[in-house]
Formats: structure tokens, sequence, C-alpha cells
């Protein structure tokens, strides 16, 4: 995502003195943001906010880090206004376009992945009537799985952390792999067991707009340094008089993805297998959902259907406690659509001060706390490797509804499955009309790790 950060430094007079909280934000934020500078001349600041947000947003885009020295902050200076960025889609060629065209014309098992930036709801819509009129298979990569309408014919589930193994065995067998704006990285290979490295079995064409990207890890047959979302309404437009009649390979990898959604039970009295299938049941298409990290996302990730773009907010990077700012900021900028959190217990208490923000500024958020008294997801590895030895993984939480109602809000406990329904009707019609955060602290059982292993 592209951000620029301001960050205060020390006066100009006083730098390499160990002045109180003096840092060498070069040295410290080199390996983490795409550019990192320390403006010097009070009159070049206009200049160095203009590159800022152009290396920001541009390529792939990314972190960016500006010093102010305290004494610029009071200083003045006669400098014009840098004009506003801007960022053309880069599009392909036309002979890029046709060497797309021309190899799923002769894939026997294609496969598209899609992902990465430069998307945008016209780009969705795009994808769909092209993957319709080529008959072509669509998996979503880690934590993109917005990008089209999960109802769609053509979508066949997603490329990510608890991939449906017969899709898994789809990306290994297919014959060409059309990857769209995603990175091949460890979570949208399995750990780079999904595409041989160097030279995959599947013929791989990877569109991604940072050159840099094609060709990292895996070489590509064709590689085109492109806004994705830009390519695929080429794609559409030029697609757009054909149809292939869909065949044995996309019936499959669909019907395997409707039998994956199928609703697998269990541990305990509060399911979240029942919540998820319950919030698809209720919310509204553009409903957007939020989550951090943990093992809770991944019944959501698994279960819950994304209808329309934007309605996914998920770190790749796996930072817990996202969800929650990620929310608040999602209802501020959506008003009029529900946004719905989910987190974990440890999770949430990375940042659940965040409550704080969004009673401050009117965000009906509705937050559904997984409390199983654990960090599940480390729990997990420990009960793999070294079963019955379990270290540092019980937490001692607070009582989160109650936390709710001491910043203003609405909190509930949820403990049965027949008790959840009603809850979240109470818990969205308070955020609604009160304009402050609800949580639902759902009670889950500590046996249930994952959608497909208990403990």
């Amino acid at each position: 995502a592209p951000m620029v950060l301001f960050v205060g430094q020390v006066a100009r007079d006083q730098r390499d003195r160990e002045a109180f909280q003096e840092v060498d934000y070069r040295r410290m934020f080199a390996p983490l943001a795409k550019w990192v500078a320390e403006i010097e001349v009070t009159e070049r600041i206009p200049e160095y906010v203009s590159q800022a947000f152009h290396v920001a947003a541009s390529g792939r885009p990314g972190p960016v880090v500006l010093a102010l020295p305290e004494d610029m902050l009071s200083a003045e200076a006669d400098a014009a206004d840098a004009l506003p960025a801007s960022l053309p889609g880069a599009a392909a060629s036309q002979a890029d376009v046709e060497a797309v065209l021309d190899g799923l014309q002769g894939a026997q098992r294609p496969l598209a992945v899609v992902g990465g930036p430069g998307w945008s709801d016209a780009a969705s819509q795009a994808l769909g009537r092209f993957a319709e009129a080529t008959a072509l298979p669509v998996g979503a990569a880690f934590r993109c799985q917005d990008y089209l309408d999960n109802r769609h014919p053509c979508y066949v589930g997603d490329v990510g952390i608890g991939i449906n193994p017969k899709l898994a065995d789809r990306v290994k067998t297919a014959d060409l792999l059309l990857v769209l704006g995603a990175r091949l990285g460890e979570m949208t290979t399995s750990g780079y067991t999904l595409v041989d490295i160097p030279n995959p079995r599947q013929r791989l064409i990877h569109v991604h707009p940072d050159p840099s990207e094609l060709g990292r890890v895996y070489r590509p047959e064709r590689a085109v340094a492109a806004a994705a979302g830009v390519f695929v309404q080429q794609l559409a437009e030029a697609a757009a008089g054909s149809r292939k009649e869909p065949g044995d390979w996309l019936a499959a990898a669909r019907a395997d993805y409707e039998d994956w959604q199928q609703l697998r039970e269990t541990p305990g009295a509060l399911k979240m297998e029942q919540v998820i299938a319950h919030l698809g049941r209720v919310l509204p298409d553009d409903a957007i959902l939020t989550n951090g990290a943990g093992n809770y996302s991944a019944w959501l990730h698994r279960y819950h259907r994304y209808k329309t773009w934007r309605s996914q907010l998920a770190p790749t990077s796996g930072s817990m406690g996202y969800g929650l700012p990620a929310a608040v900021a999602a209802k501020l900028q959506y008003p009029d659509r529900d946004v719905i959190c989910l987190a974990g217990d440890g999770c949430f208490q990375m940042t659940m001060q965040e409550l704080g923000t969004a009673a401050q500024y009117g965000a009906g958020v509705v937050v559904l706390v997984s409390n199983n008294g654990l960090y599940g997801t480390i729990r997990m590895h420990q009960e793999r490797s070294y079963p019955g030895r379990p270290s540092g993984t019980d937490i001692v939480n607070p009582d989160f509804a109650a936390l709710a109602v001491a910043y203003g809000g609405y909190g509930e406990v949820v403990s049965r499955d027949a008790d959840f329904p009603e809850a979240l009707a109470r818990a969205r019609d308070a955020a609604r009309t009160a304009r402050r955060p609800a949580v639902l602290e759902l009670r889950i059982s500590p046996d249930a790790l994952t959608p497909r292993s208990t403990v």
C-alpha cells in the first residue's frame, strides 16, 4: 500500500550529538521502505514531498519515510506547491494481449491467479467478463478474494494459507499459469512448493507493474510489466467477441470450490464456521470484512464469499491487530456500508485501544472477537512439533464486552450457536444507531485450532 510517513528529527544544529530522540532514519527504515530521506533545506520541501508521493504510489506501491528536523517545522520558505501526483496505469502492448489469448486458446488446463496493486471495480468487472469469455478458472492470491465475485462460475478459490488441497493440485498440474498482478511469493505458492524454481513446469505468463518482480524467483515464458487492472481490461475488450465453452477442467475446479465451502464441524458450543455462515446469510453484498493475523481468519477465508470489490481488508504481511484500525478507516470512508471486524483475542489486544478512535469519530463498526484463550497459531505449531508441550501461548484476557461498554459502545458475550444471530442483530443495530463500536466476544473452544485440525 502507498504510504508517506513524516517523522520528526532533532534540530539541524544538534545533529550527530546523540541528542534526545536522535535517530538515523535512513539506516533504521532502509530495509522496510522504498525510499528514506531527510530534508535539510526548507525550500526543497515541495520537491521532496512530490517525489515521496510518486515513489510510494508507483510500480509496486509501498512506504516512503521523510524525516523533518524540528527547527524546520517553524521555518518559512517562499516555494510553489507541487502539482498533485499523477500516475497513469501502464498499458501492455497488443502483442502481450495476443500472447495471452493465444496461450489460452491452446491450453487444456489454464489457471489464473489474481492479486496485487492497481485494481479497481472496473477491473474486477472486466476480469469476470474475460474469465467467462475464455472459460478461465480464476484463483485469488493471498487475501485478494474480493477481486472477483466469489459467486462467479469461474471463481475457484483462494491460493494462500490453508489452500484447498485440490486447488493446490490444480496449480501444480496447470499447463498455463496466468498471474495477473500477484507476486509469486511464499504465501501464494504454499512455501514455493506449487511452482518449480526457477523454471516452472507450467507455461507462466506473469503480469506485474514492477519489472524487478518479473523473474525474481520464477522465469516466466512471457513477462509483462504493466498494471494488472489496466491489462485485464485490455484482455476483456480483446476477448469480447469470442466465447469458449466451459469444459471439464473449469467445471471440476468450480465443483471443488463448492465442496470446500461445505461446513466442517469443529468442537465447541459456539463454532466459527456457523458464525461465518450466518454472516454470509445476513450481510449485504457490499459489507466490508476486515481481519488481522491468526488462525481464526482461516474460517473467514474458507467459508465467506466476497461479492464486491473492496469488501476485504486483510494484511498480506501477517500483521496482528490490523483488523480494528482497518475497520475504523473503512467505516469513516464508507459510512453507509456495514463494516465487520474479525479478530482473535491475541490479535485484538494489539490495537484494541482503537475502540477509542471509533467512539471519538463515530465509526459504528462491529467487532467479533474470537476468544479461545490462546495465541492459536503459535499453539498449533507447538502441538504439531512438540505435542503436549505448549509454552507461553495461554492468554489471560480482559472482559472484551465490558471494554466496549467502557468506551461508550455496545458489548455482549456469545457462547452458543443459537445465540449468535440475535446477538449480531443487536450489535449491528447498536453500532448503526449510536454510531459507536459494538463488540461481540465469541467464546470459542481452544480445541478448535483451524477448520481442519483440533488439539
